[in-house]
């Protein structure tokens, strides 16, 4: 089997985590011939060349000038024209890029170059005949060849042996792959980032406290309605003809428009159809009834769905808005960029105007425990408090309790995946987020800044996390759980 794994060189100049994991997804196929493809300045070709060591073939580097600025509906058109001539099997990409954190390129390319898709790839479960992969929130899917798939952080990169050498990078430009200059970089991408400013979304006025008026606080969380996400601002004026694709990105809608026409996914779906029988034929019924905007939720779904739609339609598609504002003709849609640092103001140039916005995950319990790497030595302790908590909580007499991670926590595999939240993982909305032994990074600050009280631990007053708490108790995370084992267990 051939394959090529797109990966990407990050601005800190290491390769791209979910990258190194598709890379060596590729290299546990047993009999499969593995090509690296990259896009990138000149910078690039050593961290290649110290991929080739592991066991690709050889690497392509696709670099040349006509391929700076590029967004990502652009860079699929560039990287689809490298796969074509390489016409591999398959293709896997890394979900997403830490420094882009879109999601977009992978399905994107999948339309660009024909190829069979399945994204959020936890376990690539059959390859012979077909591919039968396991995925993180769609269950077991299938595809017939050529196909691409992207995959989450399910593995770790292997080291080179020492006796391993270095294969052969090879440097295409824009002609050595027919490229049409006028759909690549900048010229090409018809999103456009307007303006960037620090990020201080999500910042709280912190009330230090002593564990034991952690009961109070929680009391006060669970009867606090929970918060909504809100747009920066409700526009004065108006767009026109705004669809929302299910109702998750109403209120988003609700600040930009009062022509709203919501779309149910089923009337577009017909028994065995794939993503993309989806995506051809909502893309017809845009082609006709052309909007102004579509906006889609944040859900594994529509981050696999939407970008292939803006590739039929070749328009921009700019991802995890956090706030929308319009002029009454421009849809300007604020995002954060960098692992969340910066926010970024970003306009599209064709139409239909399209975004994917940043919803909660729906469910959310009540009450949720997160850990990062403080609190690796009470991960237990948490579980069984959790436990206990919901036992009594199945009998109607208190709230639901559920933990989550950081990813630093999930790297070092305290917990499974699926508990991450942040950028890289899932946003929640819960009425009480309790953060043990977590810095504060941004990154993780994006997917917990909806909950409506936020209680912090850290044994470091001047930590990061307490400038997005409400709440803040100096201990460690031993300290704060004997606490808890001795008066919350009664």
């Amino acid at each position: 089997m051939k394959i090529v794994v797109c990966v990407k060189r990050t601005a800190s100049g290491e390769l791209n985590p979910f990258d190194a994991c598709a890379y060596e997804a590729a290299l546990q196929i047993p009999d499969s011939e593995v090509i690296l493809l990259s896009m990138g300045p000149d910078k690039t070709k050593e961290m290649l060349l110290n991929l080739t060591r592991l066991g690709a073939k050889e690497a392509y580097l696709l670099c040349d000038g006509a391929f700076a600025g590029a967004d990502t509906l652009a860079t699929a058109y560039t990287l689809s024209l490298a796969v074509k001539k390489l016409s591999p099997d398959l293709v896997i990409c890394g979900r997403q890029t830490i420094d882009g954190d879109t999601a977009q390129t992978g399905p994107s390319l999948s339309v660009a170059a024909d190829l069979s898709l399945i994204t959020n790839v936890m376990h690539i479960k059959e390859t012979a005949g077909r591919l039968v992969c396991e995925t993180r929130d769609m269950g077991v899917q299938t595809a017939e060849y050529p196909a691409l798939i992207t995959v989450e952080r399910i593995n770790h990169l292997r080291l080179p042996s020492i006796r391993s050498k270095k294969g052969a990078v090879i440097r295409w430009t824009a002609k050595d792959i027919d490229a049409d200059l006028s759909r690549c970089g900048l010229k090409g991408s018809p999103t456009r980032v307007l303006a960037s400013f620090q990020n201080e979304e999500g910042k709280r006025k912190c009330k230090f406290i002593e564990m034991t008026e952690l009961s109070e606080a929680i009391k006060q969380g669970l009867e606090k309605e929970r918060q909504h996400l809100n747009p920066i601002q409700q526009s004065e004026r108006k767009l026109r003809k705004v669809w929302i694709v299910g109702e998750a990105p109403r209120s988003f809608a609700e600040s930009i428009s009062e022509d709203i026409t919501a779309i149910d996914k089923e009337d577009f779906m017909k028994a065995g159809d794939t993503n993309r029988d989806f995506a051809v034929r909502f893309t017809e019924h845009i082609r006709e009834w052309q909007p102004e905007v579509i906006l889609w939720g944040s859900d594994v779904w529509s981050k696999a769905v939407a970008p292939q739609v803006a590739a039929l339609l070749q328009t921009g598609l700019c991802a995890d808005c956090t706030a929308l504002e319009t002029d009454g003709e421009k849809l300007y849609m604020y995002r954060p960029a960098f692992s969340g640092n910066i926010v970024a103001k970003i306009a599209c140039m064709t139409k239909p105007q399209m975004a994917t916005v940043r919803t909660w995950e729906a469910g959310s319990a009540e009450v949720i425990c997160a850990l990062g790497k403080g609190a690796k030595n009470v991960v237990h302790d948490v579980q069984a408090l959790v436990q206990r908590k919901n036992e009594v909580a199945a009998k109607g007499k208190s709230a639901r309790w559920d933990i989550a991670a950081t990813r630093l926590a999930v790297d070092a595999e305290m917990l499974s995946y699926d508990r991450q939240v942040g950028i890289t993982g899932k946003s929640v909305n819960s009425a009480v987020y309790i953060a043990v032994g977590i810095s504060g990074a941004v990154h993780h600050i994006a997917g917990m800044k909806q909950s409506s009280i936020v209680i912090a631990i850290n044994p470091d007053k001047k930590a990061p996390i307490f400038d997005y708490a409400d709440y803040g108790i100096v201990e460690t995370a031993e300290d704060f759980m004997n606490f808890l084992n001795k008066e919350m267990y009664a």
